[in-house]
C-alpha cells in the first residue's frame, strides 16, 4: 500500500513538473528569440507561484499563525486558478499555431507575386550630361522582423495570457461581490396544506477563511435577511480555520433571522478546522446544531446529520438516531452536508434532502469531476421518493474564483399538493 502511495505521488509531481515546463516553453521560451531576462523571470513566476500555493494549502491545513496563512493565500491560491486557465489557453493554442501560420505563409507568397504593372522606359541621358554624384542619405539599418513562428508564439502566448487573467478576475469579481439568490419551489406530497409556500434558505460552503473574512460574512448575511425566510439552513463548510483565528469573521452569523430560527450541520471542512469547537460557537450565535438530531416543527420534521468525514472522530451520521424514531406520516426535510448521504436518505424515508459540498465545479472544467462524483453535481433532482437539492454555495474554497459555476443562496419553497 505505502509503494502504491509512493508511485502515486511521484507520477502525480511528474505530471505537475512536465506540465509546468510545457507552461514555460510556450509562453517563455518560444515567444523570444534568445535565452534572457524574459525566459528567467518566466521560470521564477512559474515556480514562485507552486512555492506560494503549496505554502497556502500547508498553513491552513497545519494551522499556522493566521497573519502567515493570509500572507500566502492570496497570491498562492489565485496562482493555482491562473495556471489552470494557462495551461488550456497554450492548449487551445495548439489549434490556432497551424492556422495563423498557414495564413501568414499565404499572405507573404501573395507578397512575393510579381506585379503584373510593366516598368516604365528609361529616360535616355543626353551625352554632354553628366550625372552628379550624390552621397546616399545615411539611414541606419532596418530591425530585422521577427520569424514567422516567433510572431505566431507571440501572438498565441499573448491570447492565452490574456484569456487566462481575464477568466480568473471575473471569476474572482463574482465570488467577492457576494453570492445571488436562486429560487425554487419542491412539492411534499405529505406537506399540510398550511405550510403551502414555507420558504427554507438554504446556504452552504460559505468558507470563511484567510481569504474570505467577516465582510463576506456579512453580505451572507445580508443577502439571506432580505429574502425574509422561515427557517435558515446551514449544511456545512462554514469555515476552514480555528474558532480563534476565526470566530470574529462569523460573528455576524448572529444577525440572522427566520421566523423559526436558524439550523446548521457540519460538513467536511469543519472536522479540519475543530468540530466540536464550532459546533459550540454556531450555538453561541444563535444557531441550533443538529448533530444526528431531529426538531419537530409545526408541519414537517427537520433532520440533520453530520458530515462523512466526522467518521475518522467517531462523530459520523448517524441516520437510525436521527430518524428512526419519527412519524413517517409527516415530512421530513434532512440537512446532510455531501449529496452521496442521499441514499441513507432514501433508505429512511426522507422527502427531502438538502446538501451542498460540490460547489457546482467551481472551476471549469473541474464540474465533470465534482459531477461523476455526486449523484447530483447542483440542483433539484429526485432519487426514488427522495428529493435531493444541492445548492453551488455561497463562498469557495482554495481560490477564491468561481468559473461555470456562480455561487448562491437559494429559497427553497415547499409547495402542499394539497393546496
Amino acid at each position: 500500500m505505502a509503494l502504491l502511495v509512493v508511485l502515486f505521488v511521484l507520477l502525480a509531481l511528474g505530471v505537475l513538473v512536465a506540465a509546468n515546463w510545457y507552461l514555460w516553453r510556450r509562453l517563455f521560451r518560444d515567444t523570444t528569440a534568445r535565452p534572457g531576462l524574459v525566459r528567467r523571470g518566466g521560470a521564477v513566476l512559474i515556480g514562485g507561484g507552486w512555492v506560494l500555493a503549496v505554502g497556502a494549502l500547508v498553513a491552513e491545513r497545519a494551522g499556522a499563525p493566521f497573519w502567515l496563512q493570509r500572507t500566502l493565500a492570496w497570491p498562492g491560491f489565485l496562482w493555482l486558478a491562473l495556471s489552470i486557465y494557462l495551461l488550456l489557453g497554450v492548449v487551445v493554442g495548439e489549434a490556432v499555431r497551424p492556422v495563423l501560420r498557414r495564413v501568414l505563409e499565404r499572405r507573404a507568397a501573395r507578397a512575393a507575386e510579381p506585379s503584373a504593372v510593366p516598368e516604365p522606359e528609361p529616360v535616355p541621358v543626353p551625352a554632354k550630361a553628366k550625372p552628379q554624384a550624390q552621397d546616399p542619405p545615411a539611414s541606419s539599418p532596418p530591425a530585422p522582423a521577427p520569424s514567422r513562428r516567433l510572431f505566431v508564439s507571440r501572438v498565441v502566448g499573448g491570447a492565452a495570457a490574456a484569456a487566462a487573467v481575464g477568466t480568473v478576475g471575473y471569476g474572482t469579481y463574482g465570488v467577492l461581490r457576494g453570492p445571488g439568490v436562486k429560487r425554487v419551489t419542491v412539492p411534499l406530497a405529505k406537506l399540510p396544506r398550511a405550510a403551502h409556500g414555507y420558504r427554507i434558505v438554504v446556504v452552504s460552503d460559505i468558507h470563511l477563511g484567510p481569504v474570505l473574512g467577516r465582510g463576506f460574512a456579512q453580505k451572507v448575511v445580508d443577502t439571506i435577511n432580505s429574502t425574509q425566510p422561515d427557517l435558515i439552513a446551514v449544511v456545512g463548510d462554514l469555515v476552514d480555520g480555528s474558532v480563534k483565528d476565526l470566530g470574529p469573521a462569523a460573528a455576524p452569523l448572529a444577525g440572522l433571522k427566520a421566523r423559526h430560527g436558524s439550523y446548521f450541520v457540519t460538513g467536511n471542512h469543519e472536522y479540519f478546522s475543530g468540530a466540536e469547537q464550532w459546533v459550540e460557537e454556531v450555538r453561541r450565535l444563535g444557531l441550533l446544531p443538529l448533530e444526528n438530531a431531529r426538531a419537530e416543527l409545526p408541519w414537517f420534521d427537520l433532520a440533520g446529520v453530520n458530515d462523512i468525514a466526522g467518521e475518522s472522530e467517531g462523530l459520523g451520521p448517524d441516520f437510525t438516531r436521527a430518524l428512526g424514531d419519527r412519524d413517517p406520516a409527516r415530512a421530513c426535510v434532512l440537512l446532510a452536508h455531501q449529496p452521496v448521504q442521499i441514499h441513507d436518505a432514501v433508505r429512511h424515508g426522507v422527502d427531502l434532502q438538502l446538501s451542498g459540498h460540490t460547489h457546482g465545479g467551481q472551476l471549469w472544467p473541474g464540474n465533470l469531476i465534482a459531477a461523476a462524483a455526486n449523484p447530483t453535481l447542483a440542483g433539484l433532482e429526485r432519487h426514488g421518493d427522495t428529493q435531493l437539492y444541492v445548492t453551488r454555495g455561497a463562498g469557495a474554497w482554495g481560490p477564491p474564483t468561481r468559473v461555470g459555476a456562480p455561487s448562491d443562496i437559494t429559497v427553497i419553497e415547499l409547495a402542499s399538493r394539497r393546496a
